[in-house]
């Protein structure tokens, strides 16, 4: 889309999501263009889908920012605890099956 791209994949929740595969992997122009990105996308978070050569695409990679991760663990941190407050039970729920599911 030109100088107002919003990224290579749509439905990645809450991500502008910009795919490589390439030779030569160069994270910081991946994530600098994830994050210009997600402005254009109205997205709050920018991340890149990086797959490993002679891979598939469950071996590949999403990075970000540290600073991004921490704007998202921040989130994860408040809406947990929005949740823990106002429906303790299904927060309970939810966190054993995320943790079995690990």
């Amino acid at each position: 889309m030109g100088r107002l791209d919003i990224g290579d994949i749509d439905g990645y929740y809450l991500h502008a999501l910009e795919a490589k595969a390439e030779k030569t992997i160069t994270l910081s122009s991946y994530i600098a263009q994830a994050n210009k990105e997600a402005v254009h996308a109205g997205q709050p978070y920018g991340c890149a889908v990086v797959k490993r050569r002679m891979k598939g695409t469950a071996d590949g990679y999403v990075v970000r920012d540290v600073a991004t991760d921490v704007r998202l663990m921040n989130r994860l941190r408040d809406m947990e605890d929005a949740l823990q407050d106002a429906a303790f039970d299904r927060w309970y729920a939810l966190d054993k099956q995320h943790r079995e599911a690990a």
